[in-house]
């Protein structure tokens, strides 16, 4: 199908462009012919890498700092509790500031987890929990990926100059930290958050808050200290919107497009962006086409049928994983698959079933010796069929 982008801003739509660009006001656009292989992406990102450079936004925001998942009110607890339960992060503190509430679990060498309940209605987030099985869980979502930066200001100066628009009009600013982030991405539902830190403890629970004494404990089975930092999450994206969505990422962030992995026969692309071979990597996985039908459309659509565009699961480096696996399993957790992949093969994963306090799969991934390739596809195939499961 036709689509149109943005020469300026690279911004993808379905209709044609009026004149002027609806997100930055350029009068420059041109159509292209929709498709889904990486012709497109290749032939834009050294234009992206070269409007990063005119704008001096270039190593302005570096790696994954948080994520910040957002749950109902009634499972709150008991989400924080699966998390200690089944990974390696340590509970640190729960606190409520402007009737939000927020519990803070940390892992050594890795991004922050954030769970998040809201008390009031007001969620910018909600008109994306619009699957036919998500309808119980209207605030239920990992929302926002928060990256740090040294120059917030300078960065969202810059931002505002290209024609990115944010959430908020000012940056937030406490006695800890300044904040922005981006509006949800109608592509994904998920929001880009930036953080600077005036405290060098990283204390998300600042002055301004109310700190709650829930004192959380931690189980103390031995497998959870092979259970180490986030490697990288997974967000599901409509097939006519892959390739904005991760144009979009790379506008927002510093990260490149790195490869792709095809799985024709289920109608799947997975998608690798990182910030380089140790950061945490940004994964996105899309049909090929688009949805048609439950049962001819393949797990990567049917999935986002059932529950929307969303983050599908959050990857934890695992040693031992083998082991692992089998004391996670004794510890009464379900598993969508067995382990999969080999240590010939470069790395094992597994998938475990969705959590019903997050709406997230866990995957265990360790990569053996060596392996450089990050994903084989044999295991990508294994584990996106089982999604057929959700």
């Amino acid at each position: 199908m036709p689509k149109n982008i943005c020469g300026k801003c690279h911004h993808i739509y379905d209709s044609p462009l009026a004149g002027k660009c609806p997100n930055c006001n350029s009068p420059t656009g041109q159509t292209f012919d929709f498709q889904n292989d990486d012709t497109f992406l290749n032939e834009s990102i050294p234009k992206i890498l070269e409007e990063r450079k005119e704008f001096g936004l270039e190593g302005l925001v570096k790696g994954l700092n948080c994520i910040i998942i957002n749950t109902e009110p009634e499972k709150h607890r008991a989400a924080v509790e699966e998390l200690l339960k089944y990974t390696g992060f340590q509970f640190k503190y729960t606190y409520e500031w402007n009737q939000v509430l927020t519990s803070v679990l940390s892992c050594k060498n890795s991004p922050d987890l954030l769970i998040q309940s809201r008390k009031l209605e007001t969620n910018p987030f909600r008109i994306y929990n619009n699957g036919k099985k998500i309808h119980n869980l209207p605030n239920t979502r990992l929302e926002t990926f928060v990256f740090a930066t040294d120059h917030l200001d300078n960065y969202v100066k810059k931002q505002k100059a290209r024609g990115i628009s944010f959430l908020t009009d000012e940056i937030l600013n406490t006695s800890n930290y300044s904040f922005i982030q981006s509006k949800p991405t109608p592509y994904m539902g998920i929001s880009y958050g930036f953080i600077e830190w005036k405290d060098p403890t990283h204390d998300y629970y600042s002055d301004e808050a109310s700190e709650l004494n829930w004192n959380l404990e931690k189980p103390s089975q031995n497998y959870l200290k092979n259970i180490g930092r986030l490697d990288h999450t997974a967000t599901r994206v409509r097939a006519k919107d892959r390739d904005a969505a991760i144009i979009e990422f790379m506008k927002y962030t510093n990260y490149n497009f790195n490869f792709a992995v095809y799985v024709k026969h289920l109608n799947s692309i997975t998608s690798v962006a990182r910030l380089s071979a140790t950061d945490f990597a940004m994964v996105f996985t899309s049909g090929i086409t688009a949805f048609e039908n439950i049962t001819k459309s393949g797990p990567t659509e049917g999935f986002i049928y059932n529950y929307g565009t969303r983050t599908h699961h959050m990857a934890f480096d695992t040693t031992n994983i083998e082991d692992t696996f089998s004391e996670l399993q004794n510890n009464k957790m379900d598993f969508l698959i067995d382990l999969v992949g080999s240590r010939e093969e470069g790395l094992k994963q597994t998938f475990s079933a969705q959590s019903p306090n997050t709406m997230l799969v866990n995957e265990y991934i360790h990569r053996y010796d060596d392996f450089d390739g990050f994903f084989t596809k044999s295991n990508v195939t294994d584990l996106t069929k089982s999604t057929e499961k959700q």
